[in-house]
């Protein structure tokens, strides 16, 4: 269940940049890439590319390190 911790996405968007920002400035939190609204998973079509462009982009705007994984089901 998304909460104020935690959403859900069906792809990755740069606009994602700002929940990470808010995310950050708060008690933290977690995007799922590859869920739809209801919790739905279906996965990514590039998860190793995501995997290597994620941190970099969000270390670059914002020098916040986060931490980027694959969750397997």
């Amino acid at each position: 269940m998304e909460s104020q911790i935690l959403e859900w996405k069906e792809s990755w968007r740069d606009e994602y940049m700002k929940t990470i920002c808010a995310f950050a400035n708060t008690a933290g939190g977690a995007i799922e890439i590859g869920r739809d609204d209801k919790g739905e998973v279906f996965g990514v079509t590039d998860a190793a590319k995501l995997l290597e462009d994620l941190p970099n982009k969000i270390k670059n705007a914002m020098a916040v390190v986060a931490d980027v994984t694959v969750k397997y089901r």
